[in-house]
C-alpha cells in the first residue's frame, strides 16, 4: 500500500449532506454500476460526500465522482460486521476511500484487534476514520482512540441503544456535548425536516440513505400503506 498525501475532507462536510449509496444482498440495486450512478446522482443533487460499501464499489465510485468517498465493508450481519478488521480497513484505503467507516462499539473484533489498531493503520495509509457508534460512551472512547469523526450509525442496532423509529437526536446532542471531533447524524433520517433537526441538535453532517437511494424499501413502504 502506498501512503497518500494527507488531505482532510472534513471542512467540506460541515453543515452538509452525505448520501449513503448502498443496497442489501439480493436487492436489484446491488450492482456496482448502479451504485456508482446513485453516487453520481447524489453529487448532481448537492451531496458533499457519499458512503459506499465494499472495496470494488469504493474504487469505482472514487473514479466516478469528485467527492470524498466514505468506505465501509460489511462482512456478515451480526456482531462487529462494519469494517470488522484491520484487513478490511486497509482494503478500503487501497480502493481510494478518503474516510473509512468502522464499527467502534465495545464488542470484540473478529481478528482480536482494537479499534485503536484500525485507526492507526488507516491513518498510516493517509485516510481518516469515521467511528460508527451506538452510545455516548462509545463515541467518547472512539474519539479518545483517534477517530476523526463519530457517527450515530449503530444507534438502535447495537446493545445499549434505544430501539426507536425516529432518528436518535438525543445521541447526536450527547456526542456534540462530549467529543471534540465532528459528529455525524446517521440512522432513520427520512425527511429534510429531520435532517435539519439533526444539525440543530449538534451534528456537523447528516447521512441519509434509504430515503434517497433505496427504491425497493420505499416501494415496500408505499405498498404496505395501501394494504388494508
Amino acid at each position: 500500500m502506498t501512503p497518500r498525501q494527507p488531505a482532510s475532507p472534513l471542512a467540506a462536510l460541515t453543515g452538509r449532506l452525505i448520501v449513503s449509496c448502498q443496497a442489501p444482498p439480493g436487492d436489484p440495486m446491488r450492482d456496482t454500476g448502479t451504485l456508482v450512478r446513485l453516487a453520481r446522482s447524489a453529487q448532481a443533487g448537492g451531496a458533499a460526500a457519499v458512503r459506499v460499501n465494499e472495496p470494488e464499489v469504493v474504487a469505482a465510485t472514487a473514479a466516478a465522482v469528485d467527492l470524498p468517498v466514505i468506505g465501509l465493508w460489511k462482512d456478515g450481519d451480526t456482531g462487529v460486521y462494519i469494517t470488522p478488521t484491520v484487513r478490511h480497513a486497509l482494503a478500503l484505503v487501497d480502493a481510494g476511500a478518503a474516510i473509512v467507516a468502522a464499527d467502534a462499539t465495545a464488542r470484540p473484533r473478529p481478528d482480536g484487534s482494537t479499534f485503536a489498531d484500525l485507526v492507526a493503520a488507516v491513518h498510516a495509509g493517509g485516510a481518516l476514520v469515521m467511528a460508527d457508534v451506538a452510545t455516548p460512551e462509545e463515541g467518547r472512547e472512539a474519539a479518545a482512540q483517534g477517530a476523526d469523526l463519530v457517527s450515530t450509525t449503530l444507534s438502535g442496532y447495537a446493545p445499549g441503544s434505544p430501539r426507536q423509529t425516529p432518528p436518535d437526536l438525543e445521541l447526536v446532542a450527547a456526542l456534540a456535548r462530549s467529543v471534540e471531533v465532528p459528529v455525524v447524524a446517521e440512522g432513520r433520517i427520512a425527511t429534510p425536516v429531520q435532517a435539519a433537526a439533526a444539525l440543530a441538535a449538534g451534528a456537523t453532517s447528516v447521512v441519509v440513505g434509504t430515503a434517497i437511494t433505496a427504491p425497493t424499501a420505499l416501494t415496500r413502504l408505499f405498498a404496505a400503506g395501501l394494504t388494508p
